[in-house]
């Protein structure tokens, strides 16, 4: 038995193969995630207004739904929005001009709509009044958020 190889009981492996280079980990570009940036934040003005006029300009026109908490809220919210802001940007004094005249309109509409309730007509006009101030403040509102100046259909322009 001399003359036999020793056997090991445990044979040495091979060499392992080299690996391959060690690649960073990219995940999956997904198209319906949005980019970190958003475009919102390069927003360009719209007719080269910045977002706080346009913001105020709305305002403006909102402010006077505060009458349904206060007593002549609605005239007395557009007034000092306008007074407060009619210097620093021509846009929003067009649209609390805008406001206020058709806020003194609705006011006049309402006292004679009101009146005319002792003839019995007057209880079809103060509904139609009420909703029509309400949505054409609204549409005004949207209007001015998008940048133009609204222009009540039925309006006495009182304050120029």
């Amino acid at each position: 038995m001399a003359d036999e190889p020793e056997t090991n009981p445990f044979p040495v492996p091979p060499p392992m193969p080299e690996a391959p280079p060690v690649m960073p980990y990219v995940p999956p570009v997904d198209p319906y995630v949005p980019p970190a940036v958003s475009a919102m934040d390069f927003e360009e003005p719209v007719g080269g207004l910045r977002a706080e006029e346009r913001t105020m300009g709305m305002l403006c026109h909102l402010l006077a739904f505060s009458g349904y908490l206060i007593p002549f809220g609605h005239l007395i919210g557009p007034l000092v929005m306008w007074l407060v802001k009619k210097d620093e940007s021509a846009f929003v004094d067009a649209n609390g001009k805008e406001s206020l005249n058709f806020q003194i309109t609705l006011t006049i509409a309402g006292v004679v709509s009101g009146i005319l309730c002792l003839v019995l007509i007057g209880f079809l006009l103060l509904p139609v009044v009420i909703v029509g101030g309400i949505v054409l403040t609204i549409i005004a509102s949207i209007k001015a958020n998008e940048g133009t100046v609204y222009r009540y259909p039925v309006c006495l322009r009182l304050i120029h």
